[in-house]
């Protein structure tokens, strides 16, 4: 799979722009500013739908324009697909396939697939959990694009059952709204099962991730263990309550498996995490109506790094982090990479972060993917494997060189 044709209208700093491109690594150089990353990030959009750098569309938009274009033709073996995304701010976004209308954006998802790579990663390691949630459910989404609705559909209830927590919540006098609170046991059963089917994703999505993660930050850090701890990368899943034994309350064991000696939960057992929640939430009633937010389900999930039996965030040094940080986006394509055809590799600006051991070490491990994009500020940053073709970027504009 590869980007052969980029068009932009509109798209951030470019009133237009025009590009063809081809398999193997295509280099953006030039001074920081000029659009580099720009370019990478409209088409990480079209595969995502969202941009790694904001958290909403309107600065995608050109000052002084209504909307922004964004078209790329994708080649997949003999087939080849044109994509367009009309980005409306404030509005809904439109999505044409081979210049046909799509009933929604999200109909688009997955034919081209991307994994970026750039300096705000290291969040993922240092960032709040949020930046970890993102990052498995963005992944989630390039392997199913089904889970885009599911989670769309998970938001639209926490939305509403937030709502409905702050009116039943009651008054300064402290009395309990009853109308809201029969209203509310509706929507948490709904809570309850968008959760579970995103929980039980999540779960299985980590379970296939983290001996990847282990194995490239092995191969990317190259470290020697510390004093009293190895250097092992761990990736575990921390949910807003006890998924074991919430899981074990809950799950229906048939005679036959208890015969068997099979009573052993399953985590992905999505009725049980259901009932799991369900649980949960009854418990924390009285805290939820108090503060009038949702405080169980995967919106408050997290996901646990360590290196050795120690927690990255306050024991990792910078190193370790960016270190971490690849490994686990090298994972993401890893996976993706099992699954039929290489995703497009995004590397926006890292090499300078990199020293050249890890610089070398990237380089060999990407140089045979399909396509790679870096962008750089400098030439000399860029390995030579990683530059088949190259693209200068100044003042506005793109030339190849």
């Amino acid at each position: 799979m590869y980007v052969s044709h980029l068009t932009l209208v509109d798209f951030r700093s470019y009133a237009e722009a025009d590009l063809d491109l081809a398999v193997g690594a295509t280099a953006f150089i030039g001074p920081n500013g000029q659009g580099k990353t720009n370019l990478v990030e409209a088409i990480d959009y079209v595969a995502t739908q969202s941009s790694h750098r904001v958290a909403t569309d309107q600065p995608l938009v050109r000052l002084g324009a209504d909307q922004a274009i964004v078209r790329t033709t994708v080649q997949r073996d003999d087939r080849q697909a044109l994509i367009e995304l009309e980005i409306n701010p404030g509005k809904s976004n439109r999505a044409r396939l081979n210049s046909g209308d799509v009933p929604r954006p999200r109909e688009v998802l997955g034919i081209l697939r991307t994994v970026l790579f750039s300096p705000d990663d290291l969040d993922l390691v240092k960032g709040d959990p949020n930046s970890r949630r993102r990052f498995l459910d963005d992944l989630l989404v390039a392997r199913q694009p089904r889970f885009a609705g599911v989670r769309s559909d998970y938001d639209r209830v926490l939305r509403q059952r937030n709502t409905l927590l702050k009116t039943a919540g009651g008054s300064m006098s402290g009395r309990r709204n009853e109308g809201s609170l029969a209203t509310l046991e509706v929507w948490d059963t709904h809570l309850a099962r968008a959760g579970a089917e995103l929980l039980a994703a999540r779960l299985a999505l980590v379970e296939a991730l983290a001996p990847h993660v282990a194995r490239h930050y092995a191969e990317v850090a190259q470290a020697v263990p510390k004093p009293g701890r190895g250097n092992e990368a761990t990736v575990v899943y921390k949910g807003s309550f006890d998924l074991e034994r919430g899981v074990l309350e809950h799950r229906h064991v048939s005679a036959l498996e208890a015969a068997r000696g099979e009573a052993t939960p399953s985590l992905m057992d999505r009725e049980a995490l259901t009932q799991g929640l369900l649980a949960e939430i009854a418990r924390r009633r009285s805290d939820e109506l108090d503060r009038g937010v949702s405080l169980v389900g995967p919106h408050r999930d997290d996901l646990l790094l360590s290196l050795g039996p120690l927690p990255t965030r306050g024991y990792a040094s910078h190193g370790e982090a960016w270190s971490l940080a690849l490994a686990m986006r090298l994972a993401a394509f890893e996976l993706l990479r099992a699954e039929g055809d290489d995703p497009v590799l995004i590397l926006d600006d890292v090499f300078a972060e990199l020293d050249e051991v890890r610089r070398r070490h990237l380089a060999d491990l990407v140089a045979k993917t399909e396509q790679v994009l870096v962008t750089a500020a400098v030439r000399a940053d860029v390995p030579a494997e990683l530059i088949d073709q190259r693209f200068d970027v100044r003042d506005g504009g793109v030339t190849r060189a």
